[in-house]
């Protein structure tokens, strides 16, 4: 696919979905007044996991913006640093039976205690090697342990930074998070793809932090 039709094709998927999709050359513009009013009123319970392992990434930078907006507009917010904790792979024992305890007792329990009642779960992560960064894929993999649980309705976001600039090296791990959230019947809630930031704050101070803020404010 040339990169005129992969903008096409994200961007008419994040209009089907109701979503905000945001990366070069694509920006949407801000939901309005009303559109926030309505959503402040009900108060939301939110789960953010990021991959980064650089405390100051890029985009850990995004989920920290998302959450001040999320925050300003009322909703409860918990957060799950992956590359800070200790979670180990899923082993494919099936003791869980894919929706019971899990054979390992670590900092998952985390997020098993806050991703069932969740209303919105974030994701946020850098490209390493054109994928998921390993330290939030390994989260996701234990999703298996509650998979009855979370086949719920919940909605969701992604955000995204990478070094390079090509829209179709961002395909994959658009794809990924698009066939989890089908195979989940969850909602894409909004998209952040951030290409061109390498060194760590290299989105500081660009449209996608505002953006980001403005998605956790309008969620």
């Amino acid at each position: 696919m040339n990169r005129r039709d992969f903008i096409k094709t994200t961007l008419a998927a994040a209009a089907a979905a109701g979503g905000t999709l945001l990366g070069a050359p694509l920006l949407s513009a801000a939901p309005s007044a009303n559109t926030e009013r309505k959503v402040i009123n009900k108060k939301m319970k939110i789960l953010v996991l990021t991959g980064s392992p650089r405390k100051e990434g890029n985009s850990n930078t995004l989920a920290s913006q998302f959450i001040r907006g999320a925050r300003e507009a009322g909703h409860e917010i918990s957060r799950f640093d992956a590359a800070f904790k200790e979670v180990h792979p899923c082993s494919a024992c099936n003791h869980c039976g894919m929706d019971g305890p899990c054979v390992f007792q670590d900092d998952f329990s985390f997020v098993r205690e806050h991703i069932i009642p969740a209303d919105v779960v974030a994701f946020a992560t850098p490209m390493y090697y054109f994928g998921i960064s390993a330290q939030l894929k390994t989260v996701i993999d234990r999703f298996y342990a509650i998979n009855g649980k979370i086949h719920v309705r919940k909605r969701a976001v992604l955000m995204m930074t990478y070094a390079n600039t090509a829209a179709s090296e961002a395909a994959p791990i658009i794809s990924h998070y698009d066939v989890l959230l089908k195979y989940l019947g969850w909602e894409d809630a909004g998209q952040i793809i951030v290409p061109g930031v390498w060194p760590e704050g290299a989105v500081n101070n660009t449209k996608y932090t505002e953006a980001a803020y403005r998605l956790g404010k309008a969620i």
